[in-house]
C-alpha cells in the first residue's frame, strides 16, 4: 500500500506508518494542486493536514485511493461528498488537539479582557498608558459556549475554575451531560442575550456559517467580547467589524478567519480587536498526537479493515470491535445471502436485531448487511461501508432497521429480509460459541446451516428421493458434497435445504436440478 503524507506531518506519524509491514510512504510537503493531481492516481492513502485541498477532481483520478485521513478536526478543505460516492472514507483525529484548542481559547479570552497585546504593543513604543489600558474581570462573569462537544467541554472545565458563570446552547448534548460539567444548556437567543463573554465550538456547516451575524450581535449585550477559536466563516467579520467600531462588541480575539491566510483585514486596525495565525493546534504536542492517531487510524484501515473516526462512515472503537467483529461477519453474510435468494426490483431492506445485540450501535452491522446485499447486484463496482447507504438510498431502497432487546429462541439474532416488486423474503442467522456464523431459518424454516463458500439452496416438496436424485445428479458431475442441513414445515409439506458444496455448480446442471420431479425453486448462491 502507498501512501502519501503532505502539509509537513509530524515525523511521529511518518514512523508509525513506516514502521508498519507493507507500506511504502511518500513525504511531499507544499504540493501545488497540479502537482496533486499528477501525483494522486499511485497511492491507497493521503495523509493532509489544512493546507492540502482535497478536492472532487483530486478523488477522481485518484483510482486506487481508499482513504484520506486528516491529522486534525476539521475536514473542510476534503470534499466528504465526493470522498463518499467514490467509496473513500474520510478519518479525522477529534480528540488530538482538545486540550490545547481549550487552553488557546482561555488564553485569548483572558487577553482579551486585560487588554495584554495593546498593552505590550504600547509599551514596546515608548508609552506607558496604564489608564488607557483599564480591563475587566472574568470572575463571575457569565460565560456562554456555542457547542459543547470535546473542545468546549474542556473550556467549560477550565472556565469553572475560574469562577465563571458558565452557560452553552449544543441541541446534541443531554441536560444531565452538560449539568455534569456544572453548565447550564440555553437556547441561542438566550446565550447571546445573557453572555459577557461568547466563545464559538462548532464545525462550519451550512447551518454555522455567519451564525455570528449583525442581527445576532444586535440581540448580545452591550460590551460582550466574542472568542473564536473553533472555524472561519461562523463568525461575519463584515458585521464583526461594525459593531466593534461601534463598541456594541466590547472587544474579540479570532484565531480563524474567513479567508486564510490573513494577510489584510480592516479589523486588526482595531484597538478591542486580537488575533492569532490559527494557533488552536499549533502546539509540538498537539501536532504530535494528531500525526500519529491519523497514521494508526490508516494503518489500521489498510490492514484490518477497521474504521475509527470517520466523518462518513460508522466508526468502532478497538474494545467493541472485539465484540461485534463476529456480528460484522455475520451481518455480510447474511446480506449476500438474502439477496441471491430473492427475485424481482428491490424496493425495501428490513434489518431487526433481538437479544443481546440490540443492546449495542447496530449502524456498522446494518453497513455491513447492505454491503453484503448490494455485492452480488453491483458487479464490477467496489461496494463498502462508506458508499453502501448511499448507494441504497441512490437505487431507490430504503433500509428498515428494527431493535428489540427481549431474547427469543437465540441469546443474539439478526434477521434480513428483502421486498421486491415480486414479493417478501427473510432470513435470520446468529453466531455458535460466539464466533461461528449460522443461518438459523430461510422464511419460516428453520435449520442450522454453514453460510461458507457455495451453497445449493432448494425448496422441495417433502416426499421420497428428491435429495437422492440432486445428491446423484451433482456426483455424476463432479460437484462433491460438504455438508447438508434441511428444515421443513411437516411431513409431507414443503422443504428448504441448504447443501454446501466444494465448487461452483455448472449453469446447465442447475437448470438439471431445478427440472427435478417436486422441486419449488433452486438458487447457487455465493456468500
Amino acid at each position: 500500500m502507498k501512501v502519501l503524507a503532505t502539509d509537513n506531518l509530524s515525523e511521529k506519524g511518518i514512523e508509525v506508518l513506516r514502521n508498519a509491514k507493507g507500506m511504502e510512504v511518500d513525504v511531499k510537503n507544499k504540493l501545488s494542486p497540479e502537482e496533486l493531481l499528477a501525483c494522486i492516481p499511485d497511492y491507497h492513502a493521503l495523509v493532509v493536514r489544512s493546507a492540502t485541498k482535497v478536492t472532487a477532481k483530486v478523488l477522481e483520478v485518484a483510482k486506487k485511493l481508499k482513504v484520506v485521513g486528516r491529522a486534525g478536526v476539521g475536514v473542510d478543505n476534503i470534499d466528504v461528498e465526493a470522498a463518499t460516492a467514490k467509496g473513500v472514507v474520510v478519518m479525522n483525529t477529534p480528540g488530538g488537539n482538545t486540550i490545547t484548542a481549550a487552553e488557546h481559547t482561555i488564553s485569548l479570552m483572558l487577553a482579551l479582557a486585560k487588554n495584554v497585546p495593546q498593552a505590550t504593543a504600547s509599551m514596546r513604543g515608548g508609552k506607558w498608558e496604564k489608564s488607557k489600558f483599564l480591563n475587566v474581570e472574568v470572575y463571575d462573569k457569565v460565560l456562554g459556549i456555542v457547542g459543547l462537544g470535546r473542545i468546549g467541554s474542556e473550556v467549560a472545565k477550565r472556565a469553572r475554575g475560574l469562577a465563571m458563570r458558565v452557560i452553552a446552547y449544543d441541541p446534541y448534548i443531554s441536560a444531565d451531560a452538560a449539568a455534569s460539567l456544572g453548565v447550564e444548556l440555553v437556547d441561542l437567543p438566550e446565550l447571546f442575550l445573557r453572555s459577557d463573554f461568547i466563545t464559538i465550538h462548532t464545525p462550519l456547516t451550512p447551518e454555522t456559517r455567519n451564525l455570528i451575524d449583525k442581527k445576532a450581535i444586535a440581540s448580545m449585550k452591550d460590551g460582550v467580547r466574542i472568542i473564536n477559536c473553533a472555524r472561519g466563516g461562523i463568525v461575519d467579520e463584515a458585521a464583526l467589524y461594525e459593531a466593534l467600531k461601534s463598541r456594541k462588541v466590547g472587544g474579540a480575539a479570532l484565531d480563524v478567519f474567513e479567508r486564510e491566510p490573513l494577510t489584510e483585514s480592516p479589523l486588526v486596525d482595531l484597538d478591542n480587536f486580537i488575533c492569532t495565525p490559527h494557533l488552536g493546534a499549533a502546539t509540538e504536542e498537539a501536532q504530535e498526537n494528531v500525526a500519529i492517531a491519523i497514521a494508526q487510524q490508516i494503518v489500521d484501515y489498510l490492514t484490518q479493515g477497521v474504521i475509527r473516526n470517520a466523518v462518513n462512515a460508522p466508526s468502532l472503537e478497538p474494545e467493541l470491535l472485539k465484540k461485534l467483529k463476529p456480528y460484522l461477519t455475520l451481518a455480510e453474510k447474511l446480506g449476500r445471502f438474502e439477496s441471491q435468494l430473492s427475485e424481482g426490483r428491490m424496493e425495501e431492506i428490513r434489518i431487526g436485531y433481538r437479544g443481546e445485540i440490540a443492546g449495542f450501535d447496530c449502524a456498522p452491522l446494518t453497513v455491513a448487511v447492505v454491503k453484503g446485499v448490494l455485492d452480488p447486484i453491483l458487479v464490477g463496482e467496489e461496494v463498502n461501508a462508506v458508499n453502501a447507504l448511499p448507494w441504497a438510498k441512490a437505487r431507490g431502497i430504503r433500509v428498515v432497521e428494527s431493535k428489540s432487546t427481549v431474547e427469543e429462541d437465540f441469546a443474539s439474532l439478526i434477521t434480513v429480509g428483502i421486498k421486491t416488486d415480486k414479493g417478501r423474503s427473510e432470513v435470520a442467522g446468529t453466531l455458535f460459541s460466539r464466533q461461528d456464523p449460522r443461518v438459523v431459518w430461510i422464511d419460516e424454516f428453520h435449520l442450522e446451516a454453514i453460510p461458507e463458500g457455495y451453497l445449493l439452496v432448494f425448496s422441495n416438496l417433502d416426499v421420497p428421493g428428491v435429495i437422492g436424485r440432486i445428491g446423484t445428479l451433482l456426483g455424476q458431475n463432479q460437484v462433491n458434497i460438504a455438508g447438508m442441513q434441511l428444515g421443513r414445515e411437516r411431513p409431507g409439506g414443503r422443504a428448504v435445504s441448504v447443501v454446501n458444496v466444494d465448487s461452483p455448480i455448472p449453469p446447465e446442471v442447475m437448470e438439471e436440478v431445478r427440472r427435478l420431479p417436486n422441486i419449488v425453486y433452486a438458487k447457487l448462491v455465493k456468500v
